[in-house]
């Protein structure tokens, strides 16, 4: 017997099959194998067909059946994480409203920042735990403003994932930590926040059905097990956002555990049991997965960095080297600090841990007489890993105390110099391990059965390595001091 999960990015969708008993992968595919297309009809707008992703996760289910041969009735429960942030609205007869404003649309900035100030500061960070932001709530205030005739004919707003779960089984719901991601979760009261709701004018009937996270949220109709190839009634168990899933993936569900990816941008999620949000302009807080709204306070802490992969990505296009492991072993023959040089990666946006500067990326104390290649490469490396410290910092004065960092075997973390940088300067392990974002849907529907202590065992196996931190942090805490104080100088000239 088999669990599906299912993973809708931006990009693609994967969807990954795994075994009941053992959580073993046995096999992963992605549609389309390119990427999905996605729409900019003006400047800063951003959106998908939602039909699309439909279509896409139909095409991918009949494909694992027929190339792993496995029955469809073999498949027991469906799992489903998605990215994040994304509106889809759909009317009485089910039909979408148009295309989804996924998540790095941006049309919503403006009312999100009115909203900040109208509902107030205190009460957004003491109830909200965010400011309203460009998030979904206020997407779909911009729809009531600015497309009156779609808003009149909304049913009930969606999640991507919530869609992907109505087309499976007829339902709309979603979840808790689905509706916090939306900044639509009022923590101090347990329920949709009226004041959100009220100031955007959004009809309290246009919610969801709220569902556990863990657990029946609904079965595979006739038509939907038609569509997709499954069998009618197969349960879907679990459903979160792409950055909380993948801190369940990599078995982070406590406070001091932590997870991160170094993919173009960076991400760190870390866990919290309080409801603390001194820092909520520059880092996002969420209802994780284990949170419960009556006795389990587990709030995920979600800190982007834009500038991060796509910085040695550039360096690698632009230095003439073959691949990343040639980079990663010049600047192994580089001493920490990279003799002076500094690089700040800032360069793909604007920053939000840097109240939204847009810095650049900056290439500081470069020496024509010594500097090298090998030098660059260390360079950009400490930068990036500096940036996620200084991240953590930020985090760490929201009650963030790092015990573990635990991350995919992929992109950034495969750089020992970038892994042990960041290890040695948190004091903590890296544990790098050998999973995705669909296997860890897929494992997760299992949790609702077994519990959290199965899935932790589970996770065991796929541990690929461990970085030890370095007691003597002196050189390491040198560089990282003169790249805050050229960081600082910079944002003061920016003011």
């Amino acid at each position: 017997m088999y669990y599906l999960g299912i993973d809708l990015g931006s990009s693609s969708i994967k969807l990954a099959l795994v075994e009941r008993e053992t959580g073993k992968k046995v096999i992963v595919v992605q549609e389309p194998e390119g990427e999905m297309p996605m729409m900019a009809p003006r400047k800063g707008w951003a959106e998908q067909r939602p039909q699309l992703w439909w279509e896409l996760f139909c095409t991918g289910t009949k494909k694992i059946i027929e190339k792993q041969g496995v029955s469809p009735s073999e498949i027991i429960g469906l799992g489903i994480a998605y990215q994040m942030h994304g509106l889809v609205l759909i009317d009485k007869n089910g039909e979408t409203l148009g295309n989804s404003i996924i998540w790095c649309d941006s049309r919503a900035v403006a009312i999100g920042d009115e909203a900040y100030e109208t509902v107030g500061r205190d009460t957004c960070e003491s109830r909200l735990l965010n400011s309203p932001g460009n998030f979904t709530a206020s997407k779909l205030g911009w729809v009531k403003r600015n497309q009156p005739k779609v808003f009149g004919q909304i049913y009930k707003f969606l999640l991507p994932g919530d869609y992907i779960a109505f087309r499976l089984s007829g339902i709309a719901s979603t979840t808790i930590p689905g509706l916090s991601e939306g900044i639509f979760w009022d923590f101090h009261n347990n329920c949709v926040s009226r004041e959100i709701m009220d100031f955007y004018g959004i009809p309290h009937d246009t919610v969801p059905e709220i569902v556990e996270t863990f657990g029946v949220q609904g079965k595979v109709s006739a038509k939907g097990a038609e569509e997709s190839g499954l069998v009618e009634g197969i349960p879907i168990l679990y459903r979160a956002g792409d950055q909380p899933n993948n801190a369940l993936s990599l078995n982070v569900f406590e406070p001091g555990e932590l997870a991160a990816s170094g993919g173009t941008s960076g991400v760190v999620y870390a866990v919290v049991d309080n409801l603390s949000a001194k820092e909520c302009s520059r880092i996002n807080n969420f209802a994780h997965v284990n949170y419960k709204k009556d006795h389990r306070i587990r709030i995920g802490k979600l800190l982007c960095i834009n500038g991060a992969g796509i910085q040695y990505r550039w360096l690698l296009d632009n230095l003439k080297v073959s691949s990343y492991e040639e980079m990663n072993s010049l600047a192994s023959e580089v001493e920490v600090g990279s003799d002076g040089l500094c690089t700040l990666p800032f360069g793909n946006g604007c920053e939000r841990m840097l109240n939204n500067r847009d810095l650049g990326t900056r290439i500081l104390n470069l020496d024509l007489n010594r500097h090298t290649k090998g030098h660059l490469c260390r360079s950009v490396l400490e930068g990036i890993a500096f940036s996620f410290v200084y991240g953590m910092e930020i985090m760490g004065s929201d009650g963030v105390q790092p015990k573990v960092l635990r991350a995919g075997n992929d992109n950034l973390f495969k750089a020992e110099i970038f892994a042990d940088t960041i290890a040695t300067l948190i004091q903590g392990k890296i544990e790098i391990y050998n999973t995705t974002g669909a296997v860890g849907a897929a494992r997760a529907c299992a949790i609702h059965e077994t519990g959290y202590g199965d899935f932790t065992s589970i996770m065991e196996n796929d541990l690929v390595m461990t970085h030890e931190y370095q007691t003597d942090q002196g050189a390491y805490l040198k560089a990282f001091e003169k790249w805050k104080k050229e960081l600082e100088l910079i944002i003061k000239a920016k003011k």
